[in-house]
């Protein structure tokens, strides 16, 4: 596997253990919480994947590739079927990139040297080096745009938060959430912007756009995930799609297959 495309999903242990490569993984795909002493770069050629670490779940669409530095426990998620490609980046070039767990925009160059990193065989000696150099100097130009979605600590918080995994479209508000976790909207108003860095509104957006792509990626309709992801009309739905991932859900759909 570390020289050639795959056709199908490696067990789980090779995918763990390979250098570099890539491979055809099943919607649903679930590769338990593991670590590396080397960086991985993992991109989905086609469809999504969400890396989940203790600060939280990072999730990239095919626009996106996602970064884990090295010692960082992390698991991965797919869904839809989804062309992975895996890039290790031995311990010592990590510190070109940021050291924590983070995902980055992809240009057609970074595209293109990924896929020719896990696409074919080096044939000549170096090559592979000289290409995975340029993939992080991409990378250390690119400013992070990370579909983050930081988990709480405290308590409350988390009672919230847990209620909005269960059912992202629910449409309650900070305070009618707040009585049911038994915290002042006030509070827990703080609690997010000190623990998660943003507002509740922000948060629970993003979670939304997390389950959209989800949706998307398995082949539902932009009215449908509208719906099931809790906006009111389709066309609020595109506006924060595109602001929150760089392109129209439509797109997204279409980049995915």
């Amino acid at each position: 596997m570390p020289e050639t495309r795959q056709a199908s999903l490696p067990p789980a242990t090779l995918w763990v253990a390979t250098s570099h490569g890539g491979g055809w993984i099943p919607h649903g795909f679930h590769l338990h919480t593991h670590s590396h002493a080397h960086g991985q770069l993992v991109y989905a050629a086609a469809g999504a994947l969400a890396t989940t670490t203790e600060r939280g779940t990072w999730v990239a669409p095919a626009n996106r590739v996602t970064w884990t530095p090295p010692g960082f426990g992390h698991s991965h998620r797919f869904y839809g079927r989804t062309d992975a490609r895996l890039v290790a980046v031995p311990a010592d070039l990590c510190d070109a990139l940021v050291a924590h767990p983070s995902v980055f925009a992809v240009s057609p160059l970074l595209r293109e040297a990924l896929l020719a990193l896990t696409d074919r065989p080096e044939t000549r000696p170096g090559a592979y080096e000289r290409l995975r150099a340029v993939v992080i100097d991409e990378l250390a130009e690119t400013p992070e745009q990370s579909l983050h979605l930081p988990e709480p600590r405290d308590d409350r918080l988390r009672a919230v938060t847990d209620l909005l995994h269960a059912d992202p479209g629910r449409a309650a508000t900070l305070a009618e959430l707040g009585r049911a976790a038994g915290a002042s909207e006030r509070t827990l108003s703080r609690l997010f912007h000190s623990e998660l860095g943003m507002s509740f509104h922000r948060w629970r957006t993003i979670l939304r756009i997390h389950h959209a792509l989800v949706h998307l990626a398995d082949g539902r309709s932009v009215t449908e995930t509208a719906t099931e992801c809790g906006w009111s009309n389709p066309s609020s739905f595109i506006d924060a799609f595109t602001e929150v991932v760089g392109q129209t859900p439509g797109r997204y759909q279409a980049d995915s297959r």
